[in-house]
């Protein structure tokens, strides 16, 4: 299986698809195998999130390892979706604009390549909502 075709099928990388319990309803991200409150008695289905949330804290990079440094200075922030979970992301927007409590939504875009002339690899930021 190629490098590229490998990133594409991790549906949680580009889709934010994690799974859900159906008897206690809790939701997760990334994808759990089981419940950790239901135990066996927990039945786990796919769960794809609408992909909007709040900033719950962040900062701004300004010096990053040789492969993001040229999109310096950029926002990282742990993102509270509306179902519950909570990640980390990048956050597209000015270091200035970001603030705590901000409305976000997903948005695909490219994350880095393997090389100059290597494939791109593509997942999941958040943009601000307007």
């Amino acid at each position: 299986m190629s490098v590229a075709r490998f990133w594409r099928k991790q549906p949680q990388r580009y889709n934010l698809e994690g799974t859900r319990c159906e008897t206690c309803g809790r939701v997760f991200f990334p994808p759990r195998t089981f419940c950790p409150d239901c135990r066996r008695d927990g039945k786990i289905v796919e769960h794809r999130f609408t992909g909007t949330g709040t900033v719950v804290t962040h900062t701004v990079i300004r010096t990053a390892s040789e492969q993001f440094d040229a999109q310096t200075p950029y926002v990282l922030a742990i993102v509270q979706l509306d179902e519950g979970p909570r990640l980390t992301a990048q956050v597209i927007c000015a270091p200035e604009e970001v603030s705590i409590g901000m409305l976000v939504k997903k948005a695909f875009r490219r994350i880095g390549a393997e090389s100059a002339s290597g494939p791109l690899y593509y997942g999941t930021k958040f943009v601000p909502v307007e």
